[in-house]
């Protein structure tokens, strides 16, 4: 193996820019910023989401960034940053890093939503629309 899944977090954190779940309120509250949640189903149903956030499960991610795709969510075609999260921060900085690759301004929130949580943010129930 040439590289491990440490080896790829790392030249991840150091190109994706990261939020911490202090600064968590204040992206909530910024037009500007789009809160992306990719974790399992079974985790939003389980935990609940941070209120807003869009959820976007990580293995359907380049499919619903990309325009040209026929699962394109229009939201990502915005002029926004995109802040993503899993449940502890690995994933979504991973999918950050993919997404800036892509074209977006991206970034993760560090330590995902088990850090939020824990901080005594907000917490929303999945919507079972």
């Amino acid at each position: 193996m040439k590289l491990g899944y440490k080896d790829l977090l790392a030249q991840a954190d150091a190109q994706v820019k990261s939020y911490e779940p202090t600064e968590a309120p204040a992206l909530m509250a910024d037009p500007g910023i789009v809160l992306v949640d990719i974790r399992d189903p079974r985790e939003l149903e389980r935990d609940g989401k941070i209120p807003g956030a869009h959820h976007a499960p990580r293995g359907m991610l380049e499919f619903w960034i990309d325009p040209e795709s026929p699962y394109h969510k229009p939201y990502f075609a915005e002029d926004k940053e995109f802040v993503f999260y899993c449940a502890s921060g690995w994933r979504s900085l991973l999918a950050a890093q993919v997404a800036q690759v892509m074209g977006l301004r991206s970034a993760s929130l560090r330590g995902g939503f088990g850090d939020y949580r824990r901080a005594g943010h907000p917490v929303e129930a999945r919507d079972h629309r």
